[in-house]
């Protein structure tokens, strides 16, 4: 099946009752989690800020704009890993990228550096799975079927990033967004949480291909 036909497969897609009873509990539960973790993780936050100042100086944080929930955009916050806030070059990023700094390499292979989006999670930005945001000129770019991956709130981890996470297409990434969706559960959830501690673990799919 070609990518368009399985893209048009999801044009019927919608959230039926029954998952919005699911993803209604799955938030509330994500902002009490969310900020249980943040206070427990207060000396992590520390330590890795002052890393990050020792290694590189100022600013600790990356903020960059993203679109959530139907398409609304926010502020989406993650420890920095470039050595400068300008993503000289684009925004993929590669094993050996001369921009990211020593910490932002440690950072990026443990994924460390998503770990300030749990106050995105508190602000209801975001939840602990779903796709991942958009940047504004992405989610521009995207058909009205695929504007549908904004259908839920987005994720710090999700279907596509324990399928491959930046080693698969775009393309691939958006299908098995818009599959999550579809077939959404708290029992998809729990699958996706135990994938991503073995990604994690395994550090896999960190970096994009040359």
């Amino acid at each position: 099946m070609s990518h368009d036909s399985k893209i048009d497969s999801f044009k019927d897609i919608r959230i039926s009752n029954f998952q919005r009873y699911q993803l209604v509990f799955k938030y509330t539960f994500d902002r009490f989690l969310a900020l249980v973790l943040l206070v427990i993780l207060l000396p992590v936050f520390l330590i890795i800020s002052v890393c990050i100042y020792l290694d590189d100086g100022w600013p600790i944080f990356f903020v960059q704009l993203r679109t959530g929930l139907h398409g609304r955009p926010f502020k989406m916050f993650k420890f920095r890993t470039f050595r400068t806030l300008q993503q000289n070059g684009g925004i993929h990023t590669y094993k050996g990228d001369p921009r990211v700094t020593r910490v932002g390499n440690f950072l990026r292979e443990t994924s460390l550096d998503e770990l300030p989006q749990l106050i995105n999670i508190i602000l209801g930005h975001m939840s602990f799975i779903g796709p991942r945001p958009n940047l504004p000129e992405q989610y521009q770019q995207l058909s009205d079927v695929q504007k549908k991956r904004t259908l839920v709130k987005p994720g710090i981890t999700g279907l596509a990033q324990v399928n491959g996470r930046n080693t698969i297409s775009w393309e691939k990434r958006i299908i098995y967004d818009l599959t999550y969706i579809k077939n959404y559960s708290l029992l998809l959830d729990l699958y996706i949480i135990i994938r991503t501690i073995f990604v994690v673990i395994k550090r896999e799919g960190v970096w994009e291909k040359k």
